[in-house]
Formats: structure tokens, sequence, C-alpha cells
């Protein structure tokens, strides 16, 4: 194996380790950005996959996180069946999935600005039965969440015994790992799914129906797994978010987030696992840090200060829009399309000059002269 193909196993092994030590480095608040853009990285990745992979454009995402938050609250608390929490976790991934198998045949037959009116009508509706479904929702005020527990670990910071090399471990660092291992399922299925052949198919739907049905494709078929897919990917970002809040409440789950979501892909870049990363850091850890920093900042007003100014989450959402706007205008692709273009041009940077990459071209024999006959 030459040295060039050892670099990306060891590129990744490296961030591997480095995300592991920030529980041992940093206080709980970043450990809680981290929790929260971990999951907000699942949920966008699913809708990278709808919206950028096949073309969907989906606006009802808070509706799928809200099924998975209160599904996993519901099953493994009381009132409620009270199953085991990692079963509670699983099967509240799958009602997900079956809420999104549910308005799959829609999904299969309209597209485009109709399909994302379709789906803004789940928001409304969910809101509607999580504020009136008080025996399941706990109504205005929600619940509670369970916290979670795999062979008799707990992932709480009840336990104040547990220390790992002088470190104590709370619940943000023990949810640190959890949320790391779901963000890598996620990331090598998601990027195993797009370079596999429904992957393909789910591209040629994006770029053309007729075409990609004249290929074979079954368009009301694909356009529905896509859609089920990402709402499991939503399913799960929202027990994580449960996890990560303690506290579930109908408001968080509202059109606003469902546009965050949006905004999460689209400064990303459309179709891409990375890119649908970087954008879910961006906008999930942007406005808790304005949040933190408001009363270094001009113009923004610490929350509960009584001064004169924009809010930190009003301010964090008017730049984020101009970040779309900008990404929009130059930078199609986001910021995953313009990290990869900075690559090549550091690559042929590098290139020294007047060396050709292309492979070198034998040069045409030379015409034998023509023998003179008399």
């Amino acid at each position: 194996m030459s040295d060039r193909r050892l670099v990306k196993p060891v590129a990744v092994a490296a961030l591997a380790v480095l995300l592991c030590l920030p529980p041992f480095y940093l206080d709980a608040f970043w450990l809680r950005i981290g929790l929260f853009s971990l999951a907000a990285a699942i949920g966008a990745t699913g809708l990278s996959l709808l919206s950028g992979t096949a073309g969907q454009l989906s606006l009802g995402h808070a509706f799928f996180l809200a099924v998975g938050a209160y599904g996993y609250t519901w099953l493994a608390g009381d009132p409620g069946p009270g199953l085991p929490t990692a079963l509670a976790a699983l099967l509240a991934v799958l009602l997900a999935g079956a809420a999104g198998g549910l308005f799959s045949p829609v999904a299969g037959r309209v597209r485009g600005i109709y399909l994302g009116v379709a789906t803004l009508a789940l928001v409304f509706l969910g809101h509607h039965l999580l504020l009136t479904a008080d025996s399941v929702t706990g109504g205005f005020n929600g619940r509670s969440v369970p916290p979670l527990a795999v062979g008799g670990f707990a992932f709480t910071g009840d336990d104040p015994g547990l220390t790992v090399l002088g470190v104590p471990f709370g619940a943000e660092e023990r949810l640190w790992y959890l949320a790391l291992a779901l963000f890598a399922l996620t990331w090598f299925t998601a990027r195993g799914l797009l370079r596999s052949r429904p992957g393909r198919a789910l591209a040629a739907l994006r770029d053309s129906e007729t075409g990609a049905a004249v290929m074979g494709v079954d368009v009301a078929r694909y356009r529905s797994a896509a859609f089920v897919v990402s709402s499991m990917y939503a399913g799960l970002a929202g027990v994580l978010l449960a996890l990560a809040f303690r506290r579930v409440v109908p408001d968080y789950f509202s059109l606003a987030l469902s546009v965050d979501y949006l905004a999460m892909i689209v400064i990303g870049g459309l179709g891409t696992v990375a890119g649908a990363t970087a954008g879910a850091v961006f906008v999930t850890a942007l406005p808790l840090l304005m949040t933190r920093y408001a009363d270094r900042l001009p113009l923004v007003a610490a929350p509960g200060s009584g001064d004169a100014g924009i809010g930190p989450t009003e301010a964090a959402r008017y730049l984020y829009g101009a970040v779309v706007v900008v990404i929009l205008l130059y930078a199609p692709d986001g910021l995953h399309g313009l990290a990869r273009r900075v690559r090549a041009r550091m690559r042929r940077r590098r290139t020294p000059a007047g060396q050709n990459t292309a492979p070198a071209v034998p040069p045409a024999p030379a015409a034998r002269p023509k023998e003179h006959t008399p």
C-alpha cells in the first residue's frame, strides 16, 4: 500500500482519538454543545439523504424528531409501558420510521413545493397532538426523560463514583461517547448508502425522474424508501436530543426547528454527509455561543438583562440566514464543496511548475518516405 493510501486511514484514526478527548479537558457547557451538535448532525444527515440525494423537499423534519423524543420518553417512562430504556430507544427509532412509512405514499406521489406544503402540515398536526395528548406527552409542560441504561450502565450523573483517569464522569461525559458512537454509525451507514446501488438510484431520481424511470428505477418506491430512512435518522436524533435535554417540551419541535435543519444542509452542502455535519455544528453551536458571550457582542442583549438589543437566538438566526444567502450566491454546493475546491487548488499549487500530471502520450512514429519507383 502506497503512502498516499495510508493518509486517509491515519487521518480517520487520528480524528477518532481526538474526538474521544473532550470529556477529559472540556467543561459541561462545551460538552453540551457537542451533544446537541452530534444529535443535529444525525438528523441533518437524514434530511440530506432525502432533500440532497433524492431531491425531496421536506419541512416536517421536526415532527419525526418529536416522534423519536416523545416515543422514547413514553415507552421508557411512567405513565407508559416502562420498557427497558435500550429497547425503548430502539422502538422509538422504529416508531419514527413507521410514521414516515405512513406518510410515504404521499411522498411517493408528490414532489417539490407540494411535498413541502404536505410535510408542513405534519409539524402543525404534531404540535397540536403534543399539546393535547397530556397522558402521553405531558401537555404544555412536557415530560422528564428517563436516563438511558445499557447492561446496568446508566448514562446519568446520579452515580458520582465513576472516574476515568482522575476525571469524574457525569451525564455529559457519558452521553458524549454514546453520541459519538451513534454519530459514527450514522456516518458510515449513510456513506455506504450513498455509494450503493440505491444511492445511485436516488441520485438519478434527483437529476431526472424520466431518465431514472427509463433506467428501471421505481420512482414511487425509492421516494417512499428515502422518506422512511430519513424519518428513522430523525427519530434517532430525537432520542439523543431527549437524553441531552433531560426534559422534552412541545414548543421545541416547531416549524423553526425544521427550518433550522434545512439551513444546516444548505450551508453544509446538499447530498453529502460531511456537509450535513458541518452545517449542523454551525447552526447548533452559534446560538449557544452567542448566548454565553452576549455581553461581549455588540447589538446583542444578554438573556434577562433588560438591555436594548437583539436576543442571542434571534441574532444567530439573522446571522446564519445571511450565511445561507451568501452560500446560495457564491458557493451553491455549500461548505463541503468550498472545502473540496480549496483542497484541489492547494494540490495544484503543490504540483511543480511545468510538471504534467496527465499520463505521457508516446510520440507518433515518423512517417516513412515513399520509395520512388521508376
